[in-house]
Order: C-alpha cells, then sequence, then structure tokens
C-alpha cells in the first residue's frame, strides 16, 4: 500500500507505522483478553511480540490498522500474502489469507471494520491477490453477518483443525524422525 487510505468513514487505514505502536500494544492485550476470559499480559511483553515476533524483518505477517483522527489505533487486519501449491495460473496463484481482524470494543458499529476490509481488498488486489481467505468461529453470529455483509461466502468444504500441547508433543514423539533441516544446511 503506497499512501494511507482515508475512509469516507473516519478512519486512516495504513499499514502499521512505528509511532502507532504504543495504541497498537493497547488494543492486541485487549484482543488477548477478549480470547482469554478478561486476563491482560504485561505491556512489556506484548511490545516486545510485536517488535521481536509480528514485526520483524523477514515475518510473513503484516499489520493493517484503522486509526482514529488523534492517531489511536482501534482495529487491526493481520494478514499474509501466500502463493496456492495448486492454482498455477499467474491470476489465482497469490492469495492472501487474513488471520484476525479485530476492532476495539468502543470503536465497534463505526465503520473500523468495514474500512479495514476495504483497505485489506485494495492492498491484496495491489499485490496481485484475487483471493482473501480467512477462518471464523462458527459462535461468532455477528462476525459472520458482518462478513456476509461484504459478500464474503462461507467455505463449506472446508474445516478448521489445531494440534496443540501434549497432542502435538506426541506426535512429533511418534515421529522417529530426525530434526527437520532446510535445504541450505
Amino acid at each position: 500500500m503506497q499512501a494511507p487510505h482515508p475512509t469516507k468513514h473516519r478512519f486512516r487505514i495504513e499499514l502499521v507505522a512505528e509511532h502507532q505502536h504504543a495504541s497498537l500494544v493497547d488494543l492486541l492485550c485487549e484482543l488477548h483478553a477478549f480470547y482469554n476470559q478478561g486476563a491482560t499480559p504485561p505491556r512489556q511483553v506484548v511490545m516486545e511480540h510485536l517488535r521481536q515476533n509480528l514485526l520483524a524483518p523477514g515475518s510473513a505477517q503484516r499489520l493493517l490498522v484503522a486509526s482514529r483522527s488523534d492517531g489511536v489505533v482501534v482495529g487491526l487486519a493481520a494478514f499474509s500474502l501466500v502463493y496456492s501449491l495448486v492454482e498455477f495460473a499467474e491470476d489465482q496463484r497469490r492469495h492472501c489469507q487474513l488471520k484476525e481482524l479485530y476492532v476495539s470494543s468502543a470503536a465497534r458499529s463505526q465503520g473500523a471494520g468495514r474500512a479495514l476490509m476495504h483497505g485489506l481488498a485494495r492492498y491484496a488486489m495491489e499485490h496481485g491477490c484475487r483471493r482473501i481467505d480467512w477462518p471464523v468461529k462458527a459462535s461468532n453470529a455477528r462476525g459472520i453477518l458482518f462478513y456476509e455483509s461484504l459478500g464474503a461466502e462461507r467455505v463449506a468444504e472446508r474445516l478448521s483443525y489445531r494440534l496443540t500441547g501434549p497432542a502435538l508433543g506426541r506426535l512429533v514423539l511418534e515421529s522417529g524422525c530426525a530434526d527437520v533441516r532446510s535445504a541450505q544446511s
């Protein structure tokens, strides 16, 4: 995205800039509390994660943010651009994978989510993507209605799976394989 895109709403949509990190940390803490029954991580831990992982050089993660006129970040779209392993046509091989769309509880229903999705669609198209995919919790009725209002369609033939903790550890132990090595090793 070349320059920030003001929207017809009151939000500025752009890739996150360093001067926005402090208010983005506030939003990430709120997001964490949303998924973890109100538990709030230490701000310094979140800031380190933001700088050392999410925004680190080489990270595939990109963060598009919605900010108010005072510069405070009120929403984010975390995404990455990926290449298909099965679509080889130039106009179909690149996709945008949305990991998270989140708007601060104080800014919901004011157009920030829609503005973020408009900005994400523009960014994706400008970078050769002709598709955006994302997961959504089946219990998130409000989110599902929002996505459908954008014209998104549910992908009926896809399900989401997850390996964590003991099951992940068992799979590693059962493999009997040596460490995975890169081609450069």
